[in-house]
This record gives structure tokens, C-alpha cells and sequence, in this order.
């Protein structure tokens, strides 16, 4: 963590959030480092499928096409987050934490993690097999954080 507000502050590039699943995980994980002010701009936590149409401009039509745990919405929450942010780096996370709700089609532990810079995204799909909340939570947000180091380097 402590690196990549580092790598960040030495590249001059803000980054921003919009979390679901990890509830706010993430940009906790960055402000509670020194200097976290210089690069962080926005943390959105969007959980409920109205947060993401209202904040997000998720359009309703992808939620009910495809989930609001989808590829596709991970890719609308992490695109319209770059538009409000004034941020370099964008992320998304949108996923199912557990133990309930997941199906057969989205298991619990299914997330998906987008991150933009510039013109660049891209939306990993990751599953995650501990059925713990608190570890799908963690391992999503370690997970991104690896994601945004490699996009910064």
C-alpha cells in the first residue's frame, strides 16, 4: 500500500473508487497511509443497484440485461466513475461477498475488478474460493491493489 501511494505521488496520478461488494475496503486501504491526500480523489461506495444508476449512471438496462455483478456493469461503473472523478486511474468493483447470494451461474466469491487509465480498461473476473466475507473482501482488495501497480508501472 505504502508503495503505491509512493508510486503514485512520484507519477503525479490521482486515483479514484467506486466500490461495491468491498464497501468501502479499498479506499480505506489507501487513505490510512500518509499521503494518501496528494493522490486520492473520490471513493464511491454504490451497493445498492440504485446508488449505481443514480451516482454511477449505470444504465438500468445492463443491471436487468446482466446483473449488477457483471462485466458489463463493472465496465459502465468504472467508465462513468473516469467521467466525475478528475482522476488519472479509475477502479471498479462490483462482485458477490457471501455467504448468500451467490447462484449457480454467480457463486459466491465471484467479482470483477475494472480498472481505466487514460483510454486503457480492462475488467478482471476473479473468484475467490474462501466463502468468508470478510476473506472474499480482503483477497478483492489486495487483488486490486496488485491490478493498480501494474497499470501504474
Amino acid at each position: 500500500m505504502n508503495s503505491l501511494v509512493k508510486k503514485l505521488i512520484k507519477k503525479k496520478l490521482k486515483i479514484s473508487f467506486a466500490e461495491s461488494c468491498t464497501g468501502g475496503l479499498l479506499a480505506s486501504s489507501i487513505t490510512s497511509i500518509s499521503g494518501a491526500s496528494k493522490v486520492f480523489n473520490i471513493g464511491l461506495v454504490t451497493y445498492s443497484n440504485q446508488a449505481k444508476i443514480k451516482f454511477l449512471k449505470v444504465n438500468k438496462n445492463i443491471i436487468k440485461k446482466y446483473g449488477a455483478v457483471s462485466e458489463e456493469c463493472c465496465a459502465s461503473m468504472v467508465k462513468n466513475l473516469s467521467k466525475i472523478s478528475n482522476a488519472q486511474i479509475n477502479v471498479s468493483i462490483t462482485g458477490i461477498a457471501g455467504p448468500k447470494g451467490g447462484t449457480k451461474q454467480k457463486p459466491v466469491g465471484l467479482v470483477y475488478i475494472g480498472i481505466k487509465k487514460a483510454n486503457k480498461t480492462q475488467i478482471i473476473k476473479c473468484f475467490f474460493k474462501n466463502k468468508k466475507r470478510s476473506s472474499i473482501q480482503r483477497a478483492t482488495v489486495k487483488k486490486a491493489l496488485n491490478l493498480i501497480l501494474r497499470v501504474i508501472k
